[in-house]
Order: structure tokens, then sequence, then C-alpha cells
């Protein structure tokens, strides 16, 4: 896949179902040894400077649930177990 096949995605947390960000708003850290992207970098400024300001999310490519046509999905909290002891 190439970069520019990325821009313009839209990143969606699976854990909440929100829209975090797009890609092409967003920064991507990249191993300078070997090339590969490690993970995404989010920024946290409003709008122009404006607005509300939230935290910078990094976001570890392992994260990466699901790249499709118009989105990617991410999760960010690993799956809990779902069975109980009893």
């Amino acid at each position: 896949m190439r970069l520019s096949e990325l821009s313009g995605k839209e990143i969606i947390g699976l854990d909440t179902g929100e829209r975090m960000g797009v890609i092409g708003d967003s920064d991507l850290i990249i191993d300078p040894q070997n090339g590969t992207i490690e993970s995404i970098l989010l920024s946290g400024g409003g709008f122009l400077g404006l607005g509300k300001k939230r935290e910078d999310i990094v976001i570890p490519w392992s994260s990466i649930i699901k790249i499709g046509p118009d989105m990617i999905i991410i999760q960010l909290k690993p799956l809990e177990n779902q069975t109980a002891q009893k």
C-alpha cells in the first residue's frame, strides 16, 4: 500500500466507535533504519490553534485492526478476558 492511498482515510476507534482523526491531518513515525511505519501521531491541537485542545494520541501500527477503502479501524485497549471464573 502506498502512503497516498492512506491519505484522507478516517481513523475510527473500535473501543468507542468514535472518529479520532484523519490520516492526512496526522504524522507518521517511521523507523529510519528500515523505513517501516511504527505509529501514527494524531495532533491534539484545535482548528487553526483555536478551540478545545486535547492530548496528542500515539497509535502504534500494531493497533490497526483493518484498513478499508474509506477508514482505518484501530483498537487501543486490548480485549479483556470475556470468560468469568466460577
